[in-house]
């Protein structure tokens, strides 16, 4: 199974897709008016406290105050050694308004809530993560081999109790890309990460509330970071200056993979060479087709996402049972790569067509869950509810492809649906008779659409007449070409 990495640079955007035998599985986007603060650290002042939810919002400097729960919130004891706060305890025993407060985001701000905020600090590198005041050592939940999580640990161990006399301590989780490394890959990161925090310090300490201390590595250099496995056959990218800097970042911190960072100096934009401006285009739309002739409806909400899955014109070839079953699995390969893909996050329910068989219930979730393996993001499965839906969540720490490239209609925003020309319609003549009881005016002018307008004296046009004979007064209609479905107004003459 190959897969590549492909990075499209620009000055105000930068997009990486993750590429798998051809077919696209993740793109990330980085605007540099819109980047994303996950992982950057903040020396903030906390600006309100909430005792009620356990909760505060902290100024980070950006244009909403990130909130943070207790829970998220860790004190240090005299040696610097952190512990979490209790995730029932009164927020007011560690923060007050007005105080300096240094967090971390966890969450970028999506919709209109605010970042998701912590005070367990910590900064990456290729292989691992530092927490510079905790004593814990930990290995990634997704490299799920014993023996290699306990050899990975032991190195760790090892590599940090020699650079204790040296640098202070701190605690490190080993990060999944790390799954077969050597201990000279693991020793590279320490003393990186260990000089990386101690510049950080002489930051925070001269830093004026509320500041950013701490950025995190721009798209283009995070793709090598966190993205690069041993299965990534290469990254493409097509800027030859983002290219020496990725081939310097490599030589430094990953000589491994150096060979396989390239250039792609074509005229064709490489995007397009591999199809993925198409793939972005059809993961705007809600309804997805399968190979199979059924096709998904993906609608997503502030609250959660929903997933229809329909046979369309999939007849099959045997049986409904079985015409069932062969789309639903389908289905299940394809729900997977459409979270990945629209990087859909929170509550997600899925409607798959009712199965009577068991086993095949069983078939489609195993099938969802072998397909959610690759996910980076970390789900969970609840199974086949009473009414048949499949419950899950996935984390969602930045907002969706969808939240990232449109915003609402401003015709109906964001809702999907107009008022009918109809419901307006009897809209127009319901206000026309509450005006008619307060004003002695001579006429009413209505200003309204054109298929507004089309109904009115078409359809409605007995409905204006008895309503004109009603107040004894004339009403006249004028286009306003500017105004949408649902937009008019009646002007008293």
């Amino acid at each position: 199974m190959s897969e590549e990495i492909l990075v499209n640079f620009g000055p105000t955007e930068t997009r990486a897709a993750l590429v798998e035998n051809g077919v696209l599985q993740e793109v990330f986007v980085e605007r540099a008016r819109t980047k994303g603060f996950v992982g950057n650290i903040y020396k903030g002042k906390v600006v309100r406290v909430l005792p009620g939810m356990q909760a505060a919002f902290v100024d980070i400097g950006q244009e909403r105050a990130g909130f943070i729960h207790v829970s998220d919130i860790v004190t240090t004891n005299t040696e610097g050694v952190e512990s979490r706060g209790n995730g029932e305890a009164d927020i007011r025993e560690y923060l007050r308004e007005g105080q300096d407060f240094l967090v971390q985001v966890i969450k970028d701000q999506i919709s209109t809530k605010g970042a998701r905020l912590t005070s367990h600090l910590s900064v990456s590198a290729r292989y691992l993560v530092y927490m510079p005041n905790s004593a814990h050592i930990g290995v990634s939940n997704r490299i799920e081999d014993e023996d290699e999580r306990e050899r990975l640990k032991r190195l760790v161990e090892k590599l940090a109790a020699e650079y204790a006399d040296k640098y202070k301590g701190g605690g490190f989780i080993v990060r999944t890309v790390a799954e077969g490394a050597t201990e000279e890959d693991l020793r590279a990161d320490i003393p990186f990460v260990f000089r990386l925090w101690h510049d950080l310090a002489d930051t925070i300490k001269n830093a004026k509330a509320p500041a950013q201390v701490y950025e995190d590595l721009p798209l283009y250099m995070r793709t090598i970071r966190d993205l690069m496995r041993s299965n990534i056959e290469r990254v493409r990218i097509d800027s030859r200056e983002c290219f020496s800097k990725m081939e310097r970042f490599a030589k430094h911190y990953a000589p491994e993979i150096g060979g396989r960072i390239e250039h792609y100096p074509g005229e064709r934009p490489l995007f397009d060479l591999y199809g993925v401006e198409d793939e972005l285009r059809r993961a705007l739309d809600n309804k997805v087709t399968l190979k199979s002739g059924g096709y998904l409806i993906i609608e997503q909400t502030e609250a959660m996402s929903t997933i229809d899955v329909n046979t369309g014109a999939f007849v099959g070839h045997r049986n409904l049972e079985e015409t069932i079953f062969k789309t639903n699995l389908e289905a299940a390969t394809s729900i997977a790569r459409q979270m990945r893909l629209r990087n859909l996050g929170g509550i997600i329910i899925i409607d798959f067509i009712d199965m009577k068989d068991a086993e095949h219930q069983r078939q489609v979730l195993r099938t969802l869950e072998k397909s959610l393996e690759k996910d980076r993001a970390k789900t969970s499965i609840t199974g086949v509810s009473e009414l048949g839906l499949v419950e899950m969540t996935r984390k969602r720490t930045r907002e969706s492809l969808g939240q990232v490239l449109c915003e609402p209609c401003p015709v109906c925003n964001g809702r999907g649906t107009l008022k009918s020309a109809e419901t307006i319609c009897y809209e127009i003549f319901r206000e026309i008779l509450r005006e008619a009881r307060t004003y002695e005016n001579e006429r009413f002018l209505v200003l309204v659409s054109q298929p507004v307008i089309d109904r009115l004296l078409d359809q409605e046009s007995d409905s204006v007449a008895d309503l004109e004979a009603f107040i004894s007064r004339p009403i006249q209609f004028q286009v306003e070409s500017l105004y949408n479905q649902e937009q008019y107004d009646i002007i008293l003459v």
